[in-house]
């Protein structure tokens, strides 16, 4: 159940984030039933990988990122990124990846990653909702990558 209401928030932001980035005139729109609300809900969740888009260790972020030339986009803040980043990765803070789909390829992996995942499975969400279909999160994220002693680039 904690799962599904993260999700749900999730989602909501999303689109909060979509209807911020993207302003133009509102149109009106009927409202779905509450069961064809709970329906396209369920629907979208049923559709959630069981991996929910994650390379969860760093053996595998190096494999994508050297052998499938998987690009590694950093969405923390550019102070953040500053202090130390995972190598090879470009800064596109989370606020303005809309605005930044140009340095977003479709034609190979992309894996996001931030502090603590909070922030890559909002930019995941995002770019999937913008029809990106190659994108992944790296959960660990910068906060994994140190405690397994990996080096930064700064």
């Amino acid at each position: 159940m904690k799962k599904i209401v993260q999700t749900l928030c999730l989602i909501l932001f999303c689109c909060l984030l979509m209807e911020t980035a993207f302003p133009g005139p509102v149109q009106a729109v009927s409202t779905p039933s509450d069961a064809a609300f709970s329906e396209a809900i369920a629907e979208f969740l049923d559709d959630i990988p069981g991996d929910y888009y994650t390379i969860m260790d760093i053996p595998e972020l190096k494999r994508k990122a050297d052998q499938d030339n998987a690009l590694l986009i950093d969405v923390r803040q550019p102070g953040e990124y500053a202090s130390g980043h995972i190598p090879q990765a470009i800064n596109i803070p989370l606020r303005t990846l809309p605005e930044n789909l140009d340095k977003i390829p479709q034609n190979r992996p992309v894996i996001l990653y931030c502090t603590t995942g909070y922030r890559t499975g909002i930019g995941v969400m995002t770019l999937r909702l913008l029809g990106y279909t190659n994108i992944s999160a790296f959960p660990p994220s910068i906060q994994g990558w140190k405690a397994a002693g990996e080096p930064l680039e700064k």
